[in-house]
């Protein structure tokens, strides 16, 4: 035989989709993970062709998966965002959709028991340390796809998953505030750099001479406004103590701009060399966190709550994302979990094949 066969389980979670495995069905090391994760997905060609990868970054995600041996978490998920176009992969962010399917996975993947009606799993996402305690539908012990809960950027309805995220802040940078300020002019931007589930770079739309409700593919077309925007990104990046970025997906970035439909607030969020056609997860929680404190970019375009836990409606390029945010004023603001209700679907399982020049198998 000249290939390796890898088994998985192929999900979608939230609103992006990829494979989910076994972490002890892959390489140790990391370079030789990347290698066969590159194989897997057909990262370097911008179809994806040669794997099963979509040819978008939300569909080139990998999720991997293991008991937990922390002494808090059932299961250990680490994350892994493959690139489209380059044989790249980034070990460094998690992804909260991604994550809407690991709960299911791992009862697919037989590293979980159902736990009656409704199972909760508790998830470590390796990458950043955060935990996330999932509830999943499970009637009379079985795992169920079916249900009545839609999300924006997903046809039909599907079982909920709901997500709570403990210990949000601080994920990648250890600061809620990375440069110690609520504010940051950088290259005439004037930035909020926050780190709330994900590091993100957030920005006024109007500072860049858009609305803010441009579409995904309006935005994609603006070069220019790309081209200025990754300025201002990596500069952001290394002054949150992030150093060079320019390889990397984090930190994010975000623009806001007065709600238009009844939310909140309007946002954008680029992943970051490409628009995302709707919200991730991690990202929602970082810019819910900057719509609710006092003194960032987000001032003067929305009417701010003020009582915990707080609803925030985020309109998106594809309809709008809630997040339910318990957090505190006391002594400054700060958050304490957040919450969210997404969706997942067993696609597909079986086998993905690399070649064995790349990897022989364990």
């Amino acid at each position: 035989m000249t290939q390796t066969a890898i088994p998985y389980v192929f999900m979608r979670g939230g609103t992006s989709r990829g494979p989910y495995f076994r972490r002890s069905d892959l390489p140790e090391d990391l370079d030789t993970l990347a290698k066969v994760l590159v194989a897997a997905l057909g990262a370097g060609q911008s179809l994806n062709i040669d794997g099963i990868g979509g040819g978008a970054a939300v569909t080139t995600k990998v999720a991997m998966l293991s008991v937990s041996e922390d002494d808090w978490a059932d299961i250990d998920y680490f994350f892994a965002q493959v690139a489209v176009e380059d044989k790249l992969v980034d070990f460094k962010p998690t992804c909260g959709n991604i994550l809407s399917g690991v709960a299911p996975a791992a009862i697919e993947m037989g590293l979980f028991e159902p736990q009656g009606d409704e199972t909760e799993i508790r998830i470590r996402a390796v990458n950043t340390g955060a935990r996330v305690v999932a509830r999943i539908q499970t009637p009379g012990g079985r795992l169920t796809y079916e249900g009545d809960t839609g999300i924006a950027g997903v046809p039909g309805q599907s079982a909920p998953v709901q997500l709570s995220f403990m210990e949000v802040v601080g994920s990648a940078t250890g600061a809620f505030l990375p440069t110690g300020n609520l504010r940051d002019t950088v290259q005439g931007i004037e930035l909020t750099c926050m780190d709330v589930a994900m590091p993100m770079a957030i920005a006024c739309a109007a500072d860049f001479g858009l609305t803010g409700y441009e579409s995904a593919e309006d935005l994609d077309a603006n070069r220019a406004f790309f081209d200025r925007m990754e300025a201002v990104r990596i500069e952001a990046g290394e002054r949150m103590g992030m150093g060079d970025v320019s390889k990397s997906v984090t930190p994010k970035f975000g623009l806001v701009a007065p709600a238009k439909v009844g939310g909140t607030l309007a946002v954008r969020y680029f992943m970051p060399w490409k628009t995302h056609p709707t919200m991730a997860v991690t990202g929602a929680q970082c810019m819910a966190s900057c719509a609710l404190t006092p003194g960032t970019v987000a001032d003067g375009l929305l009417d701010r709550p003020t009582t915990s836990p707080a609803e925030v409606i985020l309109e998106h390029a594809s309809g709008t994302i809630d997040v339910l945010v318990d957090f505190t004023t006391e002594n400054g603001f700060t958050v304490n979990a957040a919450g969210l209700v997404r969706t997942a679907r067993k696609l597909a399982d079986g086998h993905v094949y690399v070649p064995q020049s790349v990897w022989k198998g364990s």
